[in-house]
């Protein structure tokens, strides 16, 4: 186990090279304050240096949220309240105080989207999980398929693929008029139940018939969870704790 000022203070830290990144970006994106002591503890926990993006985000912003909230990149927030974007450490169930013997042993969930989708690195052994890609590659859960997809990138390639605008090709056909009130509506734990859901042929054939309502996330990934088990018998396991 590294110490906390190990992982900190390093050559090359990742944070003023993702600061250009943002500045320089046409996406919007909004960086969260940060809380100062959760951060440390959450990069102790994940014993990841502030060399990288991942390491980065965790110690100096409470999370991002990009293109208005439609996308949730979790971080170390200053306010996790009822209400605010819950932090990595909450969202990935860590535990309290460090504990050496912890792992994300199918994946550390990076992001959700409103839709209820699940950006995940893979631990790892993603076949024992039943995921797609390699370890250390970011991986989707799509609530259109009810399945997980490589994307072909660590979290760095895909952070910096999020800030060129990736995202508009990759949400093609599942954006409708008038999201972006009903996104901004949304609280930091809420998402978006669909009826009928969106890996239904109704949703695929018209999106914007579809009855929309803000749910909390947790009832959003516990319903995605149940659908996989009802309709093939697949458990996609973890997706998230917030």
């Amino acid at each position: 186990m590294r110490e906390i000022d190990e992982l900190i203070n390093v050559e090359d830290p990742a944070w003023p090279l993702l600061v250009q990144e943002l500045s320089g970006t046409g996406v919007p994106v909004e960086v969260l304050p940060v809380d100062a002591a959760a951060a440390r503890a959450c990069l102790g926990r994940l014993q990841v240096s502030a060399r990288s993006n991942l390491g980065a985000v965790v110690l100096h912003c409470g999370g991002l949220l990009v293109d208005g909230g439609w996308l949730r990149i979790y971080g170390s927030p200053g306010d996790a309240g009822p209400g605010g974007l819950p932090g990595l450490a909450e969202v990935n169930a860590m535990p309290a105080s460090l504990d050496p013997a912890w792992r994300p042993e199918a994946g550390l969930v990076v992001a959700h989207d409103v839709l209820g989708g699940v950006f995940a690195l893979n631990g790892s052994d993603p076949l024992r999980y039943g995921r797609p890609g390699e370890p250390g590659e970011v991986v989707y859960f799509a609530p259109d398929s009810l399945g997980w997809e490589a994307l072909g990138a660590g979290h760095s390639a895909w952070l910096s693929w999020i800030l060129a605008g990736g995202l508009q090709e990759f949400y093609d056909g599942l954006r409708w008029d008038g999201r972006h009130d009903e996104v901004a509506a949304l609280n930091g734990r809420q998402g978006l139940s669909f009826f009928p859901p969106l890996w239904s042929a109704e949703a695929r054939r018209d999106l914007s018939a579809t009855s929309r309502r803000a749910v909390p996330m947790t009832e959003l990934l516990g319903l995605a969870r149940e659908s996989c088990l009802r309709l093939d018998g697949t458990d996609p396991g973890f997706l998230g704790a917030a």
